[in-house]
Parts: structure tokens; sequence; C-alpha cells
């Protein structure tokens, strides 16, 4: 009998939030070399330079509570300066998670003084351990690389101003990914207008460097395979380490888990298996859904599903609002990540 993620509720400690903050098991052992930049996109060549030499000045500084040539603030003479915080910043599937995985790599900083996140997870941080005790975590650090940099509510905007800026004072490097740059933040979302200083002020603190291109998951590829009948879907979830959930007891599920918990939720699955996929309609049960694909993708997780194609998983009205660009990418990853699931029946 397969288990069901509907039936997990995941005991998470803190300590385990900062421990866990390391590239995924999907960029566990990426590099600059091995990222495939376009040859037709001549600026994913110059983001490789441009983290690489990020990843230089890092190990080469002073690190934190030394002297400091002052953290994220432009140079006269240089604004891409490698001694500034770097902002990666292009549409999904450009490989921006990659470069930013190889740079916690390559920088020559002990793995116990570097730390690798999401931006989710950030303040998922924030909110177990208290700002206070977040910022002294996070000040043992050289450097902290935030994924999916993006501010979705005024509150988030405040904090992660504040934290950056304390951080900022004790010499802590970051680099960072969004599909938004960073003086556009929030937009479509909420009064930016309101917490414009706050956003200007994130802005300030980095360097953008472009990433172009098309998303590398469907270059070349056929597109999303299509829904596997239910009743293969329950026939399939067979062996160790494979979940069979009904979608709408799912969806159910995690709204009673907090999304700090999905990664844990995931904890010794090789693969997912749903039934009665449906488009979703709802915006909170969209946005659970989209860190659950960003997770899922994150360890690299087939997933096998039933009901409609993925890419209708949400409604038109959603894929036009200012979540856009988080659908779009949960929908790219679900995408590749069935593909990988319709592969694994094949091989059956």
């Amino acid at each position: 009998m397969p288990t069901r993620l509907a039936e997990r509720r995941p005991d998470v400690p803190a300590s385990r939030l900062v421990a866990d903050m390391v590239p995924p098991p999907r960029f566990r052992d990426v590099s600059f070399d091995s990222y495939r930049a376009d040859p037709a996109v001549p600026s994913q060549a110059a983001a490789v330079s441009a983290a690489r030499a990020f990843a230089t000045a890092v190990g080469d500084g002073d690190g934190a509570g030394g002297r400091r040539r002052g953290w994220f603030r432009r140079a006269a003479s240089d604004a891409s300066a490698p001694g500034e915080g770097i902002y990666l910043d292009g549409g999904f599937g450009v490989g921006k998670t990659h470069l930013l995985a190889s740079l916690w790599h390559a920088a020559l900083v002990p793995p116990e003084r570097k730390l690798f996140c999401t931006f989710v997870e950030l303040t998922n941080l924030a909110g177990a351990l208290g700002f206070a005790a977040t910022v002294e975590a996070l000040s043992a650090h050289r450097l902290v690389c935030v994924d999916e940099f993006e501010l979705d509510d005024p509150g988030d905007t405040v904090l992660v101003s504040t934290l950056l800026g304390r951080l900022s004072e004790r010499g802590v490097r970051l680099a960072a990914t969004s599909n938004t740059l960073p003086d556009q933040l929030g937009e479509g979302r909420f009064a930016a207008t309101d917490f414009l200083r706050e956003i200007q002020r994130l802005a300030e603190r980095f360097t953008v460097v472009r990433v172009d291109g098309e998303d590398y998951r469907h270059r070349g590829l056929p597109s999303a395979p299509p829904p596997v009948p239910d009743a293969l879907v329950a026939a399939s979830a067979e062996g160790e380490g494979v979940t069979l959930d009904d979608f709408d007891a799912l969806v159910a599920h995690l709204a009673t888990v907090h999304p700090s918990r999905y990664g844990p939720l995931l904890d010794g699955v090789r693969r997912v298996h749903l039934r009665g996929v449906r488009t979703v309609d709802d915006q909170s049960t969209a946005l659970r859904l989209v860190v659950l694909a960003d997770r899922l993708y994150d360890r690299d997780l087939p997933v096998v599903a039933g009901g409609v194609p993925l890419d209708r998983l949400f409604t038109p009205e959603l894929l036009a609002g200012g979540y856009r660009k988080k659908y779009f990418r949960a929908v790219s990853r679900l995408t590749a990540l069935s593909r990988d699931g319709a592969a694994s029946l094949g091989s059956r």
C-alpha cells in the first residue's frame, strides 16, 4: 500500500531550518562548468563570469566582523564590482538557480559559513526563530544565497529590507535570484507606492546581472505529456518511497501544514502520484501548490499525474495576475517532473 502525503505531518525543529539551508539535491553537484550557456544568448556566458567573480571575491574577503569595503555599495568607478551583492534576474528556466548553487559551491568559504535557501525559507526562518535570533544566526555566515527572491506582501518588504540592512552592517555577502528586478518587487500584488522607500532600499543593495534566454527545461523538448488515466496512476504507485494522493485531499492537507515543512513532507519520497488533478482558481491554494512544486523540483521527484494537464493547473485569471511569474515557474517545473514521471512508467 503506497503512503499518502496527505497523511504526513512532519515535526521540524527550528534548528533543522538552518541546517537544511544548503543547495537541494537537484543542485548538489552543479558547477559553473556544467552550466550550459546558450551560444545565442550572450548574457548567459556573461552571467557565469559575473557569478564566478563574485564567488572569488567572497572567498578573498575579510568575512563577517572584519574590515570590509561596504556590503552591496556601488563603487563609483565600477558598477559591477565583484565585491557587491549580486542579483541574477531573468525569466524562469534560464538556469539562475544553477548559477546560484554553483556560486555557493565555488565560494572558498567553509560550508558551515555559507547558506543557500529560498526566499520563502528565509522568511519562514524569521517566523520560527524571531527577527533578532535570525540576524544572529545569519550573521555567523560569510555568504547567504537566496533563491526565488520575491516580496509578496508589505510585511515581507519591511522584514527583508531590515534584515539585509542588519546583515550589511556585519559584513555578510548576499547573492540572490528572481524573475523580477529589485525595483519592481511587489509590483501588481500590493500598493507598491506605499512601500517605495523600502523597495528602493533593497534595489540599492544589489548589482543586477541579467540572464536572458528561453526555458531550458523545454528547449527542443516536447510539451507536457498527456495526463495519465487515474486507474494507471494508482496501479503504478508501487515500491518503496512512492506516494499516492487524491489531488483534493492533498490540497486540503497543504492548508494545514506550514509551507516551511513542505520539504520535510517529502522526506524519503522518490516518486509522487496524483489522481484527479483539477484546475485551481483560489489564490491561496495556488500559492501553496507553487511552494510544493518548488520543493518537488528541488528534490528531482518524478510526478505521475491524472486529471487535467498540468499546464492547466491554474486558471487564466491567476496566470494573468500579480503572481503570474510564480505560477508559470510552477507549471514549467511540474511539466518537467511529469515528463520524468511518464518516462518512469515507460521503463516499467
